[in-house]
């Protein structure tokens, strides 16, 4: 990934030092594994341990020759090593040690990220609660429908966010097994206590049937998990960049001093970091497909997988733990205007109250559909006439026999809609 959208943290997890390092990390356990169960001495594990070196330069160097990263590696560890080296990688095949670190890298991703969105979700919900009554239209189709409150749409952000949580550390628990079960899972050089003991050892669970790999449903769960958050980011972005709009201007990015909008307009106060977002979903989208299309390989294994997940597995964490990170500052630092907001509530004449008069007429014991054509023609001519709604009720005599002005005073009042919030509040933080 480029340098613009990773951070440090995710950075060093995918690094060839650390990829390598985890490589070291699994063989270093198995021999561990190894001394537990007293096939091999003490001295020999030490002696192991102590000289077990490696160098990314001189990995590449002989994998010019050898073209295989793993057989590099190792051909390494034994330049350093010596003659106890004969107990490295016994028994396993390089899947053994690249998918059992692979899940280690995983693994360390997915809880940077977990810590993202934890953030995330305490920013979402104090602004959540700053603004629990501050009111606004809500919309159906992009068209006024009735009031809301910001508050409701931070909570429902809020409480989908919380649902990814959930799929992350799902993710997370699937993707974190190990293997050490030979060339096609067969344990036929090895043994299934000393794969136990190795995870054990690398804090991470068996796979409890692996063919030459594990088998990539589990990534595919992982990646979906990541997709899910980017999904949530994403719907975000686009909501509030509706409200941004010139037309709307309800909320709006935080603008910083000295902050430049258009290269040509220096009026431009553009929805920047929400485009971002939003772009960056098509890639863990992208990706994701391809997570999917890697599950499927030829009998025991093929390396169909492997080129993609070079790209994908650090990419797409890095660009979630990205997303989250530039997002919750956007929220954390959002600009609204209830005064805008109250404005736009006011737009339609009143129009956004025709429900709770086409319900106040039902009560009068008339059919719906009558009551829905009464109510319907009055706001007819309210939009056509950009008249307003309340006093075209008063001028239709047939309406007014069912009902008096002060009752249709009465249904022109916001706090009618919002007298649950504080229930839907408890229901999504409490």
């Amino acid at each position: 990934m480029i340098d613009r959208y990773s951070r440090k943290e995710m950075k060093e997890i995918w690094s060839e030092e650390n990829k390598t390092q985890k490589w070291l990390d699994v063989e270093l356990a198995v021999i561990e594994a190894f001394e537990y169960f007293g096939i091999i001495t003490t001295e020999i594990k030490d002696d192991i341990k102590t000289k077990a070196k490696f160098s990314v330069e001189r990995i590449k160097e002989i994998e010019k020759t050898t073209k295989h990263d793993v057989i590099a590696f190792l051909t390494n560890l034994e330049e350093n090593i010596g003659i106890n080296s004969r107990w490295i990688h016994k028994g396993m095949t390089s899947s053994d040690m690249l998918d059992t670190a692979f899940a280690i890298q995983l693994k360390e991703a997915g809880n940077l990220i977990l810590k993202e969105v934890d953030d995330f979700l305490e920013i979402l919900k104090n602004k959540a609660f700053e603004h629990q009554n501050t009111v606004m239209i809500g919309r159906s189709h992009g068209i006024h429908a009735e009031p809301t409150t910001f508050g409701l749409t931070l909570a429902s952000f809020y409480e989908e966010l919380k649902r990814d949580r959930e799929r992350l550390i799902n993710g997370i628990k699937v993707i974190s097994v190990g293997q050490i079960s030979g060339a096609v899972g067969t344990f036929a050089f090895s043994d299934p206590k000393i794969e136990k003991k190795t995870c054990e050892f690398l804090n991470l669970e068996v796979a409890p049937i692996s063919t030459q790999v594990i088998s990539r449903d589990r990534h595919m769960e992982f990646f979906w998990s990541l997709l899910a958050i980017a999904t949530t980011l994403d719907k975000m972005a686009i909501n509030l960049r509706h409200l941004q709009r010139t037309e709307v201007l309800e909320v709006e990015e935080y603008f910083s001093k000295g902050q430049k909008g258009s290269s040509a307009m220096p009026h431009k106060r553009n929805p920047i970091s929400g485009e971002n977002i939003s772009g960056i979903t098509r890639l863990i989208k992208s990706n994701f497909f391809a997570a999917v299309e890697n599950v499927a390989l030829w009998h025991e294994r093929d390396i169909s997988h492997s080129s993609v997940e070079r790209i994908i597995a650090p990419d797409t964490t890095t660009l979630t733990h990205y997303a989250l990170s530039r997002y919750k500052n956007v929220i954390k630092n959002l600009v609204v205007y209830p005064q805008n907001m109250k404005n736009n509530l006011n737009k339609l004449n009143g129009l956004i109250f025709s429900q709770a008069l086409l319900l106040k007429l039902t009560d009068k014991e008339i059919e719906r559909q009558t009551a829905y054509t009464l109510v319907q023609r009055n706001a007819m001519k309210s939009f056509k006439n950009n008249s307003s709604f309340k006093n075209e009720l008063f001028a239709d005599k047939e309406l007014m026999t069912f009902l008096s002005e002060e009752e249709i005073n009465q249904l022109f009042d916001v706090k009618y809609h919002l007298k649950h919030v504080d229930t839907i509040f408890k229901r999504v933080f409490l």
